[in-house]
């Protein structure tokens, strides 16, 4: 094995050492957060954990089958994302004042 293959080697088990510690973070972030956007925050992580897992995996095999999958799931994290943000954003949104009666669309007021 030569210099530049060892360095690939140790980098490449370094990344995933990292991505197993990140993930046992978050697992613990997932079951403690005291908030629900903390949870969800953490499943975000968590698709973006996979995702970088799969990256490390495509570099120790040196095959680029799984970039797709990838792709996919970036996707899939993000609109995810959106609507559980969208989700938390009207079921936390504060009272507001009550609308005039009268017809919704011009905002007069009804005779």
């Amino acid at each position: 094995m030569s210099a530049p293959e060892t360095v690939d080697q140790v980098l490449l088990t370094a990344s995933v050492v990292l991505i197993v510690v990140a993930g046992a973070g978050l697992l613990l972030r997932i079951w403690r957060g005291p908030s629900m956007l903390d949870r969800a925050l953490s499943l975000d992580v968590c698709a973006a954990l996979i995702i970088s897992g799969l990256g490390a995996k495509s570099a120790f095999a040196r095959d680029p089958f799984y970039f797709p999958i990838m792709l996919v799931l970036a996707f899939l994290g993000f609109t995810g994302s959106v609507g559980i943000a969208r989700f938390i954003a009207v079921r936390d949104r504060p009272p507001g004042r009550p609308r005039p009666a009268g017809d919704p669309r011009t905002g007069k007021e009804a005779p």
